[in-house]
């Protein structure tokens, strides 16, 4: 019977790492990230009501949305964060489910690759929680040096979602990425052993 994993972390804890790597198993992608993109897409409607909300400073002049822009307007507004979350994420969860869909009918395990499924109450949309888990002083120090961000940026940016320990007590796995590239591979793998998602190598000659 296929599985629905939902995964997910904090801001920079190493999430998109682990989405490959478990692509490379041959899981299903289904990215959060990308749906949002194709949800105000140009030429969408959820771009016209964007272009609505914010106004022409919205839109970049190849008629796309300006992420930036908007990123900047609803970083300290909730209010308008709210407002701006009523038109996309009607449009994610649309196209998320199609895809799902499609691939479950195909025999797929699914990853549902969701950065704020906490926050967004999604729990109980996928069949169990896998958490990549780094300390918040890594997140804060990756992120820094990802985006040349400032110390008080980047941790404003960490603080904005629910504590990475709060959510590590709140999933069913939680995936360590507190070390190497090479230590989480390992990790993955032995998630998917244990899970019986992957066979244990033979040490046989």
């Amino acid at each position: 019977m296929p599985k629905v994993i939902g995964l997910t972390g904090g801001i920079a804890t190493g999430k998109s790492t682990v989405a490959q790597l478990l692509s490379a198993h041959g899981f299903k992608i289904v990215d959060a990230d990308i749906a949002a993109r194709k949800a105000v897409e140009k030429g969408s409607e959820g771009l016209q009501q964007v272009h609505a909300l914010f106004g022409d400073a919205a839109i970049t002049e190849n008629g796309e949305m300006d992420r930036a822009y908007v990123g900047e307007q609803v970083f300290y507004d909730s209010a308008l964060r709210e407002k701006l979350n009523a038109i996309v994420h009607p449009k994610v969860r649309e196209l998320m489910e199609a895809e799902k869909n499609a691939w479950l009918k195909e025999g797929h395990h699914v990853i549902m690759d969701i950065p704020l499924l906490y926050e967004n109450n999604l729990e109980d949309t996928v069949d169990e929680v896998w958490l990549v888990y780094a300390s918040e002083s890594i997140q804060v120090d990756r992120l820094m040096a990802r985006n040349d961000l400032s110390l008080e940026d980047a941790k404003a940016r960490v603080y904005s979602q629910i504590s990475i320990d709060k959510k590590s007590r709140m999933a069913d796995v939680v995936i360590d990425n507190l070390g190497t590239t090479l230590e989480l591979k390992q990790n993955v793998e032995r998630l998917l052993i244990q899970k019986g998602f992957l066979e244990p190598y033979s040490t046989e000659e």
